[in-house]
């Protein structure tokens, strides 16, 4: 063996009981499980709990893990892997022109990429740019993808709110099935975000079909989480259901007055789904607030036409007031049909240092929204307090429940679910209030996820499996991220490997990078 892990208690990622034993790692996979003896290099886990490493299901690290070899946000948590492409909107498949909006549209979630050579177009070639990382070693953690379908649109329709024509949607299926050949797991939406929202349910489910003889899943930000939010969780589940394609339900809640106490609701939707043989899985964070851009507030007419013709409609002042009497008296649908309460938007992150006073502060109202969507040039990130804790409890403890941050790494004082996601679900749901036992709560953290992405070799402690491992202590693992620090490492996870290599040993970041591009493994039907 290169290494035996020795006396761990084994949280093996199945849900069932932990157990105590050796683990022995050779050649970057678990080789033996028990009483083992030898090995080149031997670790006491005694004390310890050994699980899987955590999959975050809804992660936007697609240029952090370009421009950061460190990226402790995610490794020092216990995360191996992390699922990019998030919510329609990323870098690939692109064209120059595509990729010019993209990054000015998404600068809030990634920042405008200025320190990233984008040398890529395709879905394998950022693949391929993910795999020769840092100076050819590979990236911090792994990383599969989803093909983005907002980005898709743009390419082939661009940001217009109009339907695609019969030739537009054949070049659409043709870029979803080239990036799920190129080895991406599924489709995302984000069906509040320009200018994925201004596709039909028929085009929709028309992309999942290809999805669907792919073998993927389709993971959609679907079209409300407030006002009309059970309907538009309903609208994707018939969706999924008639193109026949898995669903991922990304950041599943239940926000904004008008939700409160209702995720029993949402769940007894979901269980009637699949009591009826639905493949449905969500993924969640462990908070109440939400986080997001700014100009995602606003509605979706205002987004037509892309970026600069937003700053457009800004700028003008009947344009500009316009869009405050959607956002303030309607209820714009970019604020999930809820007029916006600007005492619950506090500024996470700006582009622009002039505008660095406003981060920490609340909204006082629309004049200072405009300014700074117009003087940041729509960079400005926002944590939306609207969540509700019961909600988030109730979700957590679904069978179908897996853990995602939806971490935004942008901004001085992003939301701490970036930095604190993992550890805080085992620390303050499972050990403190008792939740979720610790072996239900590991399950929700890698097997479910692993099982979700259809990887047959991780996911688990077993013997064949990758050696991606995390051992942490369950009596004092912890978030160490705040709404005032939020960029605190978490406690209490001393070790995390990947394929067998220690990317945090005695909880300090070493310097290996043996994170890979982690590309799908099903088959196409025809």
């Amino acid at each position: 063996m290169d290494l035996v892990i020795r006396g761990a208690r084994v949280v093996d990622g199945t849900g069932g009981p932990s157990y105590t034993a050796d683990v022995g790692v050779h050649e970057g996979r678990i080789a033996a499980i028990g009483r083992l003896s030898g090995g080149r290099e031997n670790i006491d886990a005694h004390g310890l709990a050994l699980a899987p490493g955590f999959v975050d299901m809804h992660a936007h690290s697609d240029l952090a893990l370009l421009r950061d070899p460190d990226h402790s946000a995610k490794a020092a948590q216990g995360v191996t892997l992390e699922v990019l492409g998030q919510d329609g909107l990323s870098y690939a498949p692109v064209d120059d022109r595509t990729l010019a909006g993209v990054r000015t549209a998404i600068a809030g979630w990634n920042g405008p990429g200025d320190d990233v050579d984008f040398d890529w177009r395709t879905v394998g070639e950022y693949l391929d740019r993910l795999d020769r990382g840092f100076g050819g070693e590979g990236v911090a953690v792994n990383a599969a993808y989803l093909v983005p379908q907002g980005t898709v649109r743009a390419h082939v329709v661009g940001w217009d709110d109009r339907p695609a024509t019969a030739a537009e949607l054949d070049r659409m299926h043709t870029l979803v099935a080239d990036g799920l050949a190129q080895g991406a797991v599924g489709m995302s939406s984000g069906l509040t975000y320009t200018p994925g929202m201004y596709a039909s349910g028929a085009e929709l489910g028309a992309l999942c079909r290809v999805v669907a003889r792919y073998g993927g899943y389709y993971c959609p930000h679907h079209r409300s989480y407030g006002r009309a939010a059970l309907a538009a969780y309903a609208e994707m589940v018939d969706l999924a259901r008639e193109a026949g394609c898995a669903l991922h339900l990304a950041h599943a809640t239940m926000n904004f007055g008008e939700n409160e106490g209702r995720a029993g609701e949402l769940l007894a939707l979901l269980d009637a789904a699949l009591d009826a043989g639905a493949d449905i899985t969500l993924d969640s964070y462990p908070y109440t607030p939400g986080c997001t851009t700014l100009v995602a507030l606003l509605p979706s007419w205002a987004n037509a036409g892309g970026p600069e013709a937003v700053l457009a409609r800004l700028r003008d002042d009947g344009g500009a007031e316009r869009i405050r009497r959607a956002l303030e008296q309607e209820g714009a649908d970019g604020c999930h049909g809820v007029p916006v309460d600007w005492s619950t938007i506090e500024i996470s992150g700006v582009a622009d240092p002039a505008y660095a006073a406003h981060v920490g502060t609340r909204v006082d109202g629309w004049d200072t929204a405009r300014r700074l969507l117009i003087g940041d040039r729509l960079a400005p990130t926002i944590l939306q307090h609207v969540g509700h804790e019961e909600n988030v409890r109730a979700i957590m403890r679904h069978r179908a429940h897996t853990g995602g941050s939806d971490g935004i790494l942008q901004g001085a004082k992003p939301h701490p679910r970036a930095y604190g996601t993992f550890p805080h679900y085992l620390g303050h749901y499972v050990r403190e209030l008792g939740l979720l036992s610790l072996e239900e709560c590991v399950a929700h953290l890698s097997g479910r996820p692993a099982a979700r992405l259809r990887l047959p070799d991780r996911g688990l402690v077993r013997v064949g499996h990758r050696a991606d491992l995390v051992l942490f202590d369950p009596d004092t693992v912890a978030a160490g991220s705040t709404y005032a620090r939020p960029r605190t490492l978490p406690t209490g996870i001393p070790h995390v490997l990947i394929g067998g290599r220690f990317t945090i040993r005695d909880g300090r970041r070493t310097q290996v990078l043996a994170g890979r591009s982690v590309r799908a493994t099903g088959h196409v039907s025809r």
